[in-house]
C-alpha cells in the first residue's frame, strides 16, 4: 500500500519549470531513494513532501501529494503540524545550539508530547537509542550537541526528527558530508528504521541506494525516467537513459 501518492507534480520557480509531470508511489514502511544527476530535480520533489518549498519566494506546486488519505496541500492542513509528521534530515548535520538533551527535547516540548519530565526523559532515551547513539552520550547529555563527531552530530539530528514519533522521515543526502565509517552507521540506522517509518533518500551515491532502499526513482532534468523495485532498476532497467546514469556513462 502506498503511504505517500505524488499525482501529475509540477513545480516552478518563477518562470522556470523544475518538475515536470511527477508520478510517484512511495510504499509503507520502506526505503524509497531518489538518484539521478545534480540539478535533476530530486530534491525539489523531496521538499514538495513536507511543504519545504512553501518558504522559496516565488515558487509554485501543482497537483496533488496524498499521505494516506491527506491531501498535504489542503487549504485547511496546518503546516508546522504535517511538519511533525513528515521529518526531515539535512545534507549537513544541523543540531541547535543547545545541549544534547534539549535538542531531542525541542520538538515533544513544542508540540506538548510530554506531561511530565519522567516522559520527557523517556521520549529522549527512546529516540537516541533508536538513533543508535544512546550509548555514546549518555553521560554526557546536558553538553553541547555541536561537541559531537560529524557523524554523531547526524544521528542527533535523526534522533530529534524521531522524538517527535512522525510517521515520514525525509533525508536530503544525510552522509554527503560524512567519512566512510560515519556513513556506514546511518545506512544501518537506515536500514533499521524503516520498520517504524516511511523513508524518502535522496542520494547521489547509487551504492548507497543499492544497499538501502527497496525502490528507487531516477529523475532526470525535471523529470522520472523510471521507478521500480531498486533490484530491477539495477540490474534490468527499462530505459536505456538508466541504463548509462547506472553503469556512469554520465551524471
Amino acid at each position: 500500500m502506498s503511504k505517500i501518492s505524488a499525482r501529475n507534480i509540477d513545480v516552478f520557480y518563477g518562470a522556470k519549470q523544475a518538475l515536470t509531470d511527477i508520478n510517484i508511489e512511495v510504499p509503507a514502511n520502506s526505503v524509497t531513494a531518489l538518484i539521478g544527476p545534480s540539478g535533476c530535480g530530486k530534491s525539489t520533489f523531496l521538499r514538495c513532501i513536507n511543504r519545504m518549498n512553501d518558504t522559496i519566494d516565488h515558487c509554485r506546486v501543482e497537483g496533488k501529494i496524498m499521505v494516506d488519505d491527506r491531501d498535504i496541500n489542503a487549504p485547511e492542513q496546518d503546516v508546522v503540524h504535517l511538519r511533525s509528521w513528515i521529518g526531515m534530515v539535512f545534507q549537513k548535520p544541523n543540531p541547535f545550539p543547545k545541549s544534547i538533551y534539549d535538542n531531542v527535547a525541542y520538538g515533544p516540548r513544542i508540540h506538548h508530547l510530554a506531561a511530565t519530565k519522567t516522559d520527557l526523559d523517556h521520549i529522549v532515551e527512546k529516540s537516541l537509542i533508536s538513533a543508535g547513539l544512546f550509548n555514546e552520550v549518555k553521560d554526557r547529555l546536558h553538553e553541547p550537541g555541536t561537541s559531537l563527531s560529524g557523524g554523531q552530530q547526524q544521528r542527533l539530528c535523526i534522533a530529534r526528527t524521531i522524538a517527535v514519533n512522525p510517521e515520514i522521515i525525509l533525508m536530503d543526502e544525510p552522509c554527503s558530508a560524512l567519512d566512510p565509517i560515519a556513513t556506514a552507521r546511518i545506512e544501518e540506522l537506515i536500514i533499521t528504521l524503516k520498520d517504524q517509518f516511511t523513508i524518502v533518500i535522496v542520494t547521489h551515491s547509487m551504492h548507497q541506494a543499492a544497499r538501502v532502499s527497496q525502490q528507487t526513482c531516477f529523475f532526470h532534468m525535471g523529470k522520472v525516467v523510471e521507478s521500480g523495485a531498486t533490484s530491477q532498476i539495477f540490474t534490468n532497467p527499462v530505459h536505456q537513459q538508466t541504463k548509462d546514469y547506472i553503469t556512469g556513462r554520465y551524471g
